[in-house]
């Protein structure tokens, strides 16, 4: 025989569940927006079915439902549609930061404009072009000098800048380290928590939504994987392991690096920065102190108009020139290489006072070392007095007193000319570099690489972006809240509430008829 109160207790589990229900359509709701939140179910089922009591068997026929009731609150996730997130997102973390590098090389460059390497460098031989129209002209000669001043400035505040640049990304990369760091100490503290909470039987679906936040988070500094194991979330970099369980291995500047020459570390922010300092910003500014150093040394060929008189002891080729004017003077046209603008200079005469003196290096290192893009200078002497900034390439002996023609123009005019000379970078840049050519050659090419590389990597960050994009679209029609779809269900089970309420009152009323108007004849 069945209980009396059976039909309440059906009510009372229907009520609770579907209370449970609206609970968790109420906390789906209220997390619409959450980042890294999952939709949560209820998963109903019927309760275990009774038997009217007997000694053997009930005469009753069949079994007695006892109404529902649930067994679980589950979040809807799918693993593949993670994993896949997370291999996209390392992608899209490596190329945001090699396009940010590479348009912040750009600006350094600052190629097309009027205020670039490239200006100075024109404005520069065009002042040697002036002062060979006027080669005793003092304006004509501080021209020189001041353009020549803004050239190297140039060169130096682009080394400055690369410099800079260089240590930022070395900055960034600590706070990177310590963002790793600490990410990785809260999924490990995380796994422990889901581990306990879990162990009692309740699924901790919340902490769970945490600790994928934060691995997705974490794809997007380096690649990494996450596999489900006994106790909690394994994530590991490639062969390096970072969580396993609640024991979490802090990583370091240091030890990233070795990661990516191992090729350990291949994606996320991290190797993009690496990437961008090591390839771009080193080559770039190894080609800008190619440049520099070239422009002062680089191999040359020249023609020496005849006529000219060659310094005293100077070596062209096999011939060491000595002795007197006649014998110094050159009967007829001679093509030889020098080293650079500073070889050239250094065969003509400056317009110093007193005894007749050959032109100096014209450019020199700060440091007395090789010239760079940031020790790239004017000779000292030139910038206290443009006199010794040769220009003639003749001398005539007036008496027994050799003297400088002070109106020739070759030197001036052959400096002026080297803006369409080539130049073979290869004699200055220990075999990195094998090409010849101009130095507005070199720069356009410089500022054409850059320009290439900069529109691949614009195209790759888009390229991944909307893969990223694309993948996360699909994990949220699976795990993301939709406010029509839980208004639904709120209707839903509101009615199921609603009408499992209604049952209890109507079982209420006929057990007070039962209790309180039965038995009552003949009192």
């Amino acid at each position: 025989m069945r209980s009396t109160f059976h039909s309440l207790e059906t009510a009372k589990r229907s009520l609770f569940t579907q209370q449970t229900a609206l609970s968790t359509v109420g906390h789906n709701i209220a997390n619409a927006n959450t980042e890294g939140y999952s939709r949560q179910t209820v998963n109903m089922t019927a309760s275990r079915p009774m038997e009217a009591v007997g000694l053997m068997r009930s005469n009753a026929p069949g079994q007695l439902g006892t109404g529902v009731e649930y067994s679980s609150i589950n979040r809807i996730r799918e693993g593949f549609l993670d994993a896949q997130y997370r291999n996209e997102n390392k992608t899209h973390g490596n190329w945001s930061i090699q396009l940010d590098t590479l348009e912040k090389l750009e600006t350094i460059m600052n190629e097309p404009s009027d205020a670039g390497i490239r200006t100075v460098v024109d404005n520069f031989y065009k002042a040697w072009h002036d002062l060979s129209e006027s080669p005793e002209d003092i304006t004509a000669r501080k021209l020189v000098k001041e353009t020549a001043q803004s050239l190297t400035d140039a060169f130096n505040q682009a080394s400055k800048q690369l410099s800079d640049l260089s240590t930022d990304i070395t900055e960034n990369i600590q706070v990177k380290v310590s963002q790793i760091n600490t990410t990785i100490s809260t999924i490990s503290n995380l796994n422990s928590q889901i581990v306990r909470i879990e162990g009692l039987g309740d699924n901790a679906n919340d902490l769970r939504d945490q600790r994928d936040l934060l691995v997705d988070q974490l794809s997007k500094v380096v690649n990494v994987t996450a596999v489900e194991g006994p106790q909690g979330y394994q994530v590991s970099m490639g062969t390096v392991s970072l969580v396993n369980g609640n024991v979490a291995t802090p990583v370091t500047v240091d030890s990233l690096q070795d990661a990516y020459s191992s090729g350990t570390l291949n994606g996320g922010e991290v190797y993009g920065m690496i990437v961008s300092r090591d390839v771009f910003v080193t080559d770039y500014t190894k080609q800008l102190d190619h440049l520099a150093n070239a422009m002062a040394n680089g191999e040359i060929t020249i023609t020496i108009p005849s006529g000219s008189v060659i310094p005293e002891g100077t070596t062209l080729g096999t011939t060491t020139y000595t002795g007197t004017v006649a014998s110094r003077t050159l009967a007829s046209d001679l093509t030889v290489k020098v080293a650079g603008l500073n070889g050239l200079h250094k065969l003509g005469y400056t317009l110093v006072d007193g005894a007749v003196t050959a032109g100096d290096n014209f450019f020199v290192s700060k440091d007395g070392g090789t010239i760079t893009a940031s020790s790239f200078q004017v000779n000292s002497k030139i910038l206290e007095d443009a006199s010794y900034i040769a220009s003639s390439m003749r001398t005539y002996m007036d008496g027994t007193t050799e003297k400088v023609v002070k109106g020739n123009k070759d030197l001036a005019l052959g400096i002026a000319q080297l803006v369409d000379t080539k130049v073979s970078f290869a004699s200055i840049s220990n075999g990195e570099l094998t090409l010849n050519g101009t130095v507005n050659d070199f720069f356009r090419s410089i500022v054409g690489q850059l320009g290439v590389q900069t529109d691949a990597a614009k195209r790759q960050t888009n390229n991944s972006k909307m893969v990223v994009d694309q993948v996360d679209s699909r994990r949220q029609s699976v795990s993301g809240v939709s406010i029509d779809e839980e208004m639904t269900s709120m209707i839903k089970y509101q009615h199921a509430y609603n009408a499992a309420a209604r049952v209890m009152t109507s079982v209420d009323e006929m057990l007070d008829k039962i209790i309180n108007g039965m038995g009552v004849v003949g009192r």
